[in-house]
């Protein structure tokens, strides 16, 4: 049965105490509790585990459970298939989808309809869906609700695009059926006074496979944590993530990877480049072998490149395993500035300082923007990258 908002459910608990009888708080992605109720959740202080990256006194509006403002978002569908709607308990919305904090809560009780995506069974698209997002202004309020469904044995590509400015609550929940393959881009290029915080939640079944990319290039805050159950045999996750953080904006992912079902695999590779001296990148990853998910084969990485002075990046990556048979596990994480041999080999063979950098970070982020496999976005995200760094040379 569909979860509706009269019936909260907060399964496990929100700490347990330890011998002495202390307090223990929830540490671990697999142990947080949800609900679709907001009553369920306190508003964040900044100091629990999932918020304490986060500058939470700027998403204070995204915490009460207001309703939004008329016309603060609005949605645009184009391609080659059209959208419907979903009301709170009409399948499937709420299959996949269980809020883990305040703003997702809020997000699934204010949507009264859903935007639903569905891909027929044996489909293969020819051309991505693109969902456009479009806010009115900084100062509205606005949550959403989005189901994108791939059904069995189809393949297909849907482009989410967030543009303009708003204060934006969105829960994005998508299904992979088996044999299914679906690559889902989020592309966030909001103006320089928007907020933004996105849950994303998918589960992956029999031999299906997910390609999730989040790209961040502009906004106050953006927050969008991608959570990916592989449930099936067989089933795989590619997870890509691209962000440019300049003065000021705070761009941040929590990454969680459920390895559930058996011969599952994941690859997971979050890129950054941070430039000016309140730039500030967050990146959490989180992975989790389960003790049915035999002859799993997972690996998490994330690479940041630090352009200015003052500029900061974050990154924890997190690996449970409850199995001792798998292929491989393994996790990764670097920060860092220029490789002054990389420079210095660039301009031994003629090459300016400048041109030399822009060299250096074009490759940097290419491996990143060469997975999305929509040529015109691919395009227009080197023109973003060769857009910031002409900001980083005039800085």
């Amino acid at each position: 049965m569909s979860p509706t908002t009269e019936a909260a459910t907060v399964p496990g608990a929100k700490g347990h105490t330890d011998g002495a009888g202390a307090f223990v708080p929830v540490q671990t992605r697999s142990e947080r509790p949800w609900s679709f109720d907001p009553t369920a959740f306190e508003a964040p202080t900044g100091r629990e585990v999932n918020w304490k990256h986060t500058p939470v006194q700027r998403l204070q509006r995204l915490f009460t459970d207001a309703a939004g403002d008329a016309g603060a978002v609005s949605v645009a569908v184009t391609g080659p298939l059209a959208a419907a709607g979903l009301a709170v308990g009409a399948a499937p919305r709420g299959e996949v989808f269980q809020p883990e904090d305040l703003s997702a809560a809020v997000a699934w009780s204010r949507s009264a309809e859903a935007l639903y995506v569905s891909v027929p069974a044996e489909a293969e698209l020819d051309e991505p869906v693109v969902i456009e997002a479009t806010g009115a202004g900084a100062e509205l309020l606005a949550h959403g609700h989005i189901v994108i469904e791939a059904s069995r044995h189809s393949r297909a590509t849907v482009v989410l695009r967030h543009a303009g400015s708003a204060q934006f609550a969105q829960n994005v929940e998508i299904i992979v059926r088996e044999g299914a393959h679906l690559e889902l881009v989020t592309v966030q290029r909001w103006d320089d006074d928007a907020v933004h915080v996105s849950s994303h939640q998918a589960r992956v079944e029999r031999d299906a496979t997910l390609r999730h990319v989040v790209v961040s290039f502009g906004g106050g805050i953006v927050r969008v944590n991608p959570s990916v159950e592989l449930a099936g045999t067989g089933s795989r996750a590619e997870l890509y993530g691209l962000s440019y953080s300049d003065s000021g904006q705070h761009l941040e992912s929590q990454v969680y990877l459920h390895h559930k079902g058996a011969e599952t695999s994941g690859d997971v590779l979050y890129k950054s480049a941070l430039q000016g001296a309140a730039a500030r990148t967050v990146w959490i990853g989180d992975v989790l072998i389960g003790p049915d998910a035999v002859g799993t084969d997972s690996y998490e990485a994330n690479r940041n490149l630090v352009l200015t002075e003052g500029a900061r990046a974050e990154s924890i990556p997190n690996l449970e395993i409850e199995t001792g048979d798998i292929r491989g596990a393994g996790h990764a994480s670097a920060t860092g500035r220029f490789d002054d041999e990389q420079l210095f080999y660039l301009q031994a063979r003629g090459i300016t300082e400048d041109e030399a950098r822009r060299l250096v970070v074009l490759g940097f982020l290419a491996e990143i923007v060469q997975k999305i496999g929509v040529e015109d976005l691919e395009a227009e995200l080197f023109a973003a990258i060769e857009e910031e760094l002409a900001k980083e040379a005039g800085l």
